[in-house]
């Protein structure tokens, strides 16, 4: 167990419910945990970054990062028929090769989810739904609530919410904490199952690595099924460092507590070569339980078809190029 782990509140009982029992509780914990190291962590991001996979392992690797994909089209321009396309295309990433896998999901809007849901019918992709009032987060919770609910209603699988980034900020966690609550509990259906919660931070947003760590920590003691880095829609997305920073709060909340979370980088991921250097990472700091779509995502829309076009490059011998893979 980690140091930050064993000195993790609750951690002797398995659990962290003290913590949040007032704003005074949560702020002392989260600015009790240990600082972040710039210097260490970009090094070590860097260091990961550098390993190389080759050949079988390269062929294994490529398969694994698709099938982690949420393939996503979050556009006000989305329609009925580019939703289906998307799902078309998430079932057979490769029209000529049977052999490549699904992607993990399809991510759409609440409006969408019904759509994709009839087109996915019968297969094991999940539909995820953004809510929340995603990108920006800037409504109301009983705004957040129903538009969660709208999704989970329409057959989302999984939700990716926003978090309250002014509210963090300005250090009103327990706000950000009940927020987190109330959308997890309006994540359950009637029949007592639950869409999983991806929890997004919008690390680009958060300023500090010392904030990702806190956000990291408050999303999965209120129950996040996953910690997401970012919606795509701001300048700076997912970045290694940040990555491998959440990466490790997973592992030591899971010392801590015993509960697994999962963490999904999105936004500017766009080549193999990136896709490696987060695999690596995982591997690294996580090991194989995590090295699974059900505990590790890719939020990306172009990825897919550079990992296609090397996967093409794996079985011919040749380069095939952009005209080869379908347009999203």
């Amino acid at each position: 167990m980690s140091t930050l782990a064993a000195n993790a509140p609750g951690a002797a009982g398995g659990g962290l419910s003290d913590v949040a029992a007032s704003e005074a509780t949560l702020r002392r914990f989260l600015h009790g945990l240990p600082g972040v190291d710039q210097v260490g962590l970009e090094s070590r991001a860097a260091t990961l970054g550098t390993r190389s996979i080759k050949t079988t392992a390269k062929a294994l690797a490529i398969d694994l990062a698709i099938s982690m994909i949420d393939l996503t089209t979050l556009e006000g321009a989305d329609t009925v028929g580019k939703v289906r396309s998307l799902c078309a295309k998430g079932l057979g990433p490769d029209p000529s090769d049977r052999t490549a896998p699904r992607v993990a999901a399809i991510c759409v809007y609440p409006d969408m989810v019904a759509t994709a849901k009839e087109a996915l019918r019968g297969s094991a992709v999940q539909v995820a739904s953004v809510a929340t009032a995603f990108p920006s987060g800037r409504a109301g919770l009983p705004v957040k609530l129903a538009d969660t609910a709208e999704a989970v209603a329409a057959g989302a699988d999984e939700i990716d919410m926003v978090i309250d980034r002014g509210a963090f900020l300005s250090g009103r966690y327990l706000e950000v904490f009940e927020e987190i609550r109330a959308v997890k509990a309006a994540c359950a259906r009637p029949d007592g199952t639950a869409a999983h919660l991806k929890v997004i931070f919008e690390t680009g947003e958060l300023q500090t690595y010392d904030n990702v760590r806190r956000a990291s920590w408050l999303a999965m003691i209120a129950g996040a099924d996953f910690i997401k880095t970012s919606t795509g829609k701001v300048a700076v997305n997912a970045t290694p460092p940040v990555t491998l920073l959440m990466l490790e709060a997973v592992r030591d909340f899971r010392a801590a507590t015993g509960t697994q979370v999962g963490v999904k980088p999105a936004g500017g991921i766009r080549t193999t070569k990136d896709a490696m250097k987060y695999l690596v990472m995982v591997n690294e700091t996580l090991g194989d339980d995590w090295l699974s779509p059900h505990w590790f995502r890719f939020g990306a829309s172009s990825l897919l078809n550079d990992l296609l076009m090397q996967r093409q490059k794996l079985s011919t011998g040749r380069y095939s190029g952009p005209d080869y893979v379908t347009v999203d």
